[in-house]
């Protein structure tokens, strides 16, 4: 029988004693989460501004997104694919069309998508560009997140993630981020068969590139025979003002194949919020002339595609969709730096506010040794707002993007009073 949680600190103290120290989570046990709000044990309310990591675009719980879990739950959840379903051949026809390519090769966890991804990568690149067998190298930026798999940590910069994992995979090489001169030294290496990139650095501190170069690394890519794949697992799903981080300036809200702003990857990755924090669903979507390179017993899952899986996702990428969260997550995004910048040029103990859409961060004017973002993060959750630091002294800014002005107004206010009391 699983034990009653009355208080934060039991629920702590058994998270300590019995589960896996993988994380250093703030000290706040949740309860309960409706829309931008959660809930803690003891009954307080939050703002959340993390998103679980912009997985809850949509909201937390949302209705029609809930509806269909239950729905679908009390029909079929599981077969596996030794068999078809009535479900997944919608879905893959419902988001292929959403985002505009030819397939889609449906899976589980983030990681899974960027390992699913490398793996199809590798294999055109020995059928399809004819670079010998073993041989194929993968480039990727410095500074990436992709995940915590053996072979994505390979090519981590964080030793904290890498120290005593090896031996790790060969066959990447890592460029600076945001340099399209070095991409193009490294695609002179003709066994280049892919460059994997995010459209904006989110673990690194939500570093975002220049407007053109993902337009840049497109144009790059082609030129060398290199597929292009966009890992757009946290910056996806309308989190950036726009579908995708890789559709620019565009307002679109899915049609942006339809925008001449468009930067259109060879394959795209996407996870997080396709399921709306329901269910873990993420997807590799491609064009035939890659995706047909995977053939029957060589990728799977055995939850991959399932009914239960998919029905979420397309009710979750119905909602964003439906009720426009592209374009609200542009326009409080706007406002949401500009009154940082306020408080940047204001106080000294902030350095610097950026970032595209509701996925932001602002920078704290100290070391990253130093406990002062830390210290800040548990400041706003004593006064009701929940946000989470990275890499030491940065402070990420994510809402989900049904928040309305009222209530962004409302945490810049609650983010200012905590700035004030840390001004030196």
């Amino acid at each position: 029988m699983m034990e009653t949680i009355n208080s934060s600190k039991q629920a702590i103290a058994l998270e300590d004693e019995f589960g896996a120290h993988n994380y250093h989570p703030l000290p706040v046990v949740l309860a309960k989460g409706e829309g931008v709000f959660l809930w803690d044990v003891e009954g307080k309310k939050y703002y959340d501004f993390l998103s679980a990591y912009s997985a809850v675009n949509q909201g937390h719980c949302h209705p029609r997104i809930k509806d269909a879990l239950i729905e679908q739950a009390g029909t079929l959840t599981l077969t596996s694919r030794a068999f078809y379903n009535n479900i997944l051949g919608p879905f893959e026809k419902y988001i292929t069309e959403y985002f505009g390519f030819d397939k889609v090769l449906p899976m589980n966890t983030g990681a899974e998508g960027v390992e699913t991804a490398l793996k199809i990568a590798r294999k055109w690149g020995y059928e399809k560009k004819g670079v010998p067998e073993n041989e194929g190298v993968i480039v990727v930026a410095e500074n990436n997140f992709h995940g915590r798999t053996t072979t994505v940590i390979s090519f981590s910069n964080d030793e904290n993630a890498r120290k005593n994992f090896g031996p790790f995979t060969p066959g990447f090489e890592k460029i600076a981020y945001d340099d399209i001169e070095a991409l193009e030294r490294a695609l002179e290496n003709k066994n280049v068969v892919a460059f994997l990139v995010e459209p904006i650095q989110g673990e690194a501190g939500v570093y975002t590139p220049a407007v053109d170069y993902m337009r840049r690394v497109a144009e790059t890519c082609k030129k060398h025979n290199v597929l292009f794949i966009a890992d757009e697992i946290q910056t996806g799903i309308a989190r950036t003002g726009s579908l995708l981080a890789v559709c620019g300036n565009c307002s679109c809200e899915g049609h942006c194949e339809k925008q001449e702003t468009y930067t259109r990857p060879d394959m795209l990755i996407l996870g997080k919020a396709i399921s709306g924090g329901f269910y873990p669903v993420s997807a590799v979507l491609a064009d035939n002339h890659i995706m047909e390179v995977i053939k029957p017993g060589q990728h799977g899952s055995t939850f991959g595609g399932n009914p239960l899986g998919v029905k979420v996702a397309m009710t979750a990428l119905e909602v964003i969709r439906d009720e426009r969260l592209a374009l609200n997550a542009r326009k409080l995004g706007s406002i949401f730096r500009e009154r940082m910048q306020l408080l940047v040029d204001k106080y000294k103990i902030l350095k610097l506010v950026r970032g595209k859409g509701l996925l932001n961060a602002v920078v704290v004017n100290d070391s990253q040794d130093s406990s002062t973002a830390w210290d800040m993060c548990m400041k706003l959750a004593e006064y009701g707002l929940l946000a989470k630091p990275t890499h030491g002294n940065i402070i990420r800014f994510a809402p989900p993007l049904v928040m309305t002005e009222d209530q962004l107004h409302d945490c810049c206010d609650i983010i200012e009073k905590v700035v004030k009391e840390f001004e030196r």
